[in-house]
């Protein structure tokens, strides 16, 4: 069975890994030395375009449900591990040789479980990425969420325009 493992798409859980660890040490980084919810402390990187921030996200994307007492807590926990769990049992259902589909379950495995963490042990998320374009500011992210995003395209390419399966099954449910 062990050898087994290694021929499968699992052996790709090593990214979901780097995910993890890049997120948890830039969170601690930004933890440690910006203050929290602190404009005028924020590190301007590119002047009215991109700066680090620290801010709690009691919610999910676009702080989704922050505003809510503390169940969105457990209910974004659940979804956090039911995607992983989809995206590892795909790894497993996958060869090792299908690289885009397999890198995309990791990230995304690696961005959910990185945020999971979060949630866990703070009850929100750190975010710290923060972004204008002119007059539109873009909501503030982590790299648990570039991992996530990264994955899903992925994952997407894979789906829409690699996996000759859904082809052959579109192709034959027309006839």
């Amino acid at each position: 069975m062990g050898g087994k493992i290694f021929k499968t798409g699992l052996v790709y859980l090593l990214f979901s890994v780097v995910v993890m660890l890049l997120d948890y040490l830039t969170k601690q980084w930004i933890v440690s030395n910006v203050p929290v919810n602190d404009i005028a402390g924020s590190i301007e990187v590119i002047p009215n375009f991109f700066r680090i921030i620290h801010v709690h996200n009691h919610g999910a994307a676009f702080s989704f449900l922050a505003g809510q007492n503390g169940w969105q807590v457990v209910f974004f926990s659940v979804i956090a591990i039911a995607v992983s769990c989809f995206c590892i049992r795909g790894m497993f259902k996958n060869s090792r040789s299908q690289l885009i589909s397999n890198t995309g379950y990791a990230l995304i495995v690696g961005g959910a479980l990185g945020n999971l963490y979060d949630r866990i042990a703070y009850g929100y998320v750190i975010d710290f990425l923060d972004f204008n374009f002119g007059n539109y500011h873009y909501p503030a992210f982590n790299v648990a969420d570039c991992g996530i995003c990264a994955g899903v395209f992925l994952w997407c390419v894979y789906e829409l325009f690699l996996n000759k399966n859904n082809k052959e099954n579109s192709d034959n449910a027309g006839k």
